[in-house]
């Protein structure tokens, strides 16, 4: 009788954590992943709750994220002044408000940048529409940013905590490895930031690295090499081209650029030079990625997946877990990406730094034989301060073939200062500004050349 109530208490066990892999998991890959057409776009169930919210509470919104970046910066004065216990014992709180003398100097710009946009505060150059207005006002970018983190946040455990990565991990290590140097978790960033919005992969990518699943070095490659933007997205830039009908073959022409750079990118400095160490310096992950003998990877997922969900034991850890993401995210991205955007948007609308650094590419544009190569170069490196940019000033441009370049190139080069490249350097993916301008000026030489074959073929 003894044996018989300790195997079905056994089996009730599984039965619970297959429950447990399974709804959650489930629901995370709907919510995160499924494409869905609405208002004939495709979107993704996350991003229509981030939009419903940035509809509902439009005037809000900047008032909220103008709160947020007066609490990062009079949370470091007060933490870099009187050091209060409360923050200094939590490494959560020590983590978001003792920063070094260098990240303290960001936020003190940005609350300043932040006041000058929201009350249109001294010269036009720094709250222009163009400038600190693209990032802070009523549906501009750290709107966006509030909205998308509210939610990913709150619900990226669904992705993270049930046993979906070590699932997908088992089943995909042969591919991803090989190909991109990097664990098959890895697959799951890459699959939510193409169907959902880069600035999810970088959220998702950043709390894999702090876990221990992930080194700095594949950290670096994720963040700045599946960082994807959006389908929806990709499909404003081609219609501001006025090349909406060819969305189809401009997309698998991005996807195709991408793929290719995604091999190189890891093999090549400064990626392949970052340390294969994991947070605080550990030389080991919290995910073993060797698939003993006897088990397939389909059943080794399967188990590490059911070993994960059963450490799961309450709903009130999965809402503190979920509310720290948002709060992580909202104070430690909005001051960098209102900072170093605010000056990248900058340099890009009152000087010709971009319009000068593009001159190079007038002889390799000539080369290729694009059409209109000197017109073509004032957009090669403009994309470092916003992703937009190149597709509006180079949507004048007469040659079909030219534009479709412009827009293909521009999401290919990925780094842009307005938000990926803000979000990067605001997380604790161990990259530096310096990596982000070598890296974008990287994928541009490598990408361009393909984008332009293909365009040679279809114009």
């Amino acid at each position: 009788m003894e044996k018989t109530n300790t195997s079905v208490r056994t089996e009730a066990t599984k039965t619970s954590s297959i429950i447990k892999f399974i709804i959650p998991s489930l629901i995370g890959i709907i919510l995160f992943m499924l494409p869905i057409k609405l208002d004939g776009e495709i979107t993704i169930p996350i991003a229509i709750l981030a939009k419903w919210v940035q509809t509902e509470f439009l005037s809000i919104i900047p008032v909220a994220m103008l709160v947020i970046i007066t609490i990062a910066f009079l949370g470091t004065v007060i933490t870099k002044i009187w050091a209060p216990n409360f923050i200094t014992s939590s490494p959560f709180w020590n983590n978001l408000f003792n920063l070094s003398p260098a990240w303290f100097s960001i936020r003190i710009l940005a609350v300043i940048f932040a006041y000058m946009t929201f009350f249109q505060w001294g010269p036009e150059a720094i709250w222009s529409e163009n400038t600190g207005g693209l990032l802070l006002g009523e549906d501009q970018l750290l709107s966006v940013l509030f909205a998308v983190f509210l939610f990913a946040g709150l619900l990226l455990p669904l992705l993270l905590n049930f046993g979906l990565l070590e699932f997908f991990g088992a089943l995909l290590i042969k591919i991803m490895r090989p190909l991109f140097k990097l664990p098959g978790r890895s697959a799951i960033d890459a699959t939510a930031s193409w169907l959902g919005d880069g600035t999810i992969g970088v959220l998702l990518t950043s709390k894999q690295y702090e876990g221990g699943y992930y080194t700095k070095k594949e950290a670096a490659i994720i963040g700045t090499t599946f960082s994807i933007v959006s389908i929806t997205f990709s499909l404003v830039v081609i219609s501001t081209v006025d090349l909406a009908h060819m969305f189809v073959p401009f997309y698998l022409t991005v996807t195709f650029a991408g793929f290719i750079a995604a091999i190189i990118m890891p093999r090549i400095p400064p990626l392949s030079r970052k340390p294969e160490t994991y947070v605080n310096g550990k030389e080991t992950a919290n995910a073993n990625e060797e698939i003993p003998k006897g088990y397939t990877p389909l059943k080794w997922g399967y188990s590490e997946a059911l070993k994960q969900a059963d450490r799961n034991k309450s709903f009130k850890g999965f809402f503190v877990e979920g509310g720290k993401n948002i709060l992580d995210m909202w104070i430690g991205v909005a001051p960098v990406v209102m900072a170093i955007g605010t000056v990248t948007l900058m340099l890009a609308e009152f000087t010709p730094i971009f319009k000068w650094i593009g001159l190079p590419f007038i002889p390799l544009l000539e080369l290729m034989q694009v059409p209109e190569a000197a017109a073509a170069s004032e957009t090669m490196l403009i994309g470092f301060a916003d992703m937009f940019l190149p597709s509006l000033i180079g949507s004048g441009i007469e040659s079909e073939m030219t534009r479709f370049i412009i827009a293909a190139l521009s999401v290919s080069q990925l780094i842009y200062m307005s938000e990926v490249g803000g979000l990067l350097l605001g997380s604790k993916i161990p990259i530096k500004f310096l990596d982000l301008v070598i890296i974008f000026i990287e994928r541009t030489l490598i990408t361009l050349p393909i984008i332009v074959l293909v365009a040679h073929f279809l114009f």
